[in-house]
């Protein structure tokens, strides 16, 4: 699969067919987040891959969605910034979480590649997911990802913004090139 196409054929998915992919597909995608940009070199991000039920009942629960509980494996995301707060202060905890975005994103165009589905988690009680993984306190649990098969009930395409809607030229809310130009989506 060529990059442009896994980035557009990336989405969320919350239903899961009954068929447990092979971690090792998992584990390539968690390779790809190391390829990750990273401030000072100071790789930040871990991943956490879970497959034991009971945990994943639990992690199902800490995010109060229970489709997260269906999911034969989920992936938790965890960085420790007081690497780069140290190196940078005030703008650690920025550059901390940009490096850690852009290995998730590494994370997810690998998944889509590999043909397998998840959704971004990000609203869960982090103690509860703290207590299940025995996560250290100083560190911040980024997200989980529940990880499966799509599976073949059709659910609504999700809606992509157009390329005019997100970009400015030259200053923010300016619309057009100078001198103008035309573009269109097919040409770039």
């Amino acid at each position: 699969m060529q990059l442009k196409d896994a980035i557009e054929k990336r989405k969320s998915v919350k239903r899961f067919s009954q068929r447990k992919p092979d971690w090792r597909k998992i584990i390539r995608a968690i390779d790809a987040a190391r390829f990750a940009p990273s401030a000072g070199k100071n790789y930040i991000t871990r991943f956490i891959l879970v497959s034991d039920e009971k945990k994943i009942a639990e992690l199902g629960a800490a995010s109060q969605q229970e489709f997260v509980g269906t999911a034969k494996y989920i992936v938790v995301a965890v960085s420790d910034y007081s690497k780069l707060v140290q190196d940078y202060e005030d703008r650690g905890e920025k550059y901390g979480a940009q490096q850690t975005g852009a290995a998730i994103q590494n994370f997810l165009l690998t998944l889509t590649e590999l043909k397998l589905a998840t959704t971004w988690i990000g609203h869960f009680y982090d103690e509860q997911v703290r207590r299940t993984l025995d996560i250290p306190e100083k560190l911040s649990i980024e997200a989980m990802f529940p990880i499966g098969k799509e599976t073949k009930i059709k659910v609504r395409p999700q809606r992509k913004l157009k390329l005019e809607n997100v970009l400015y030229f030259d200053k923010w809310g300016a619309k057009k090139m100078v001198p103008e130009t035309k573009f269109s989506q097919d040409a770039i």
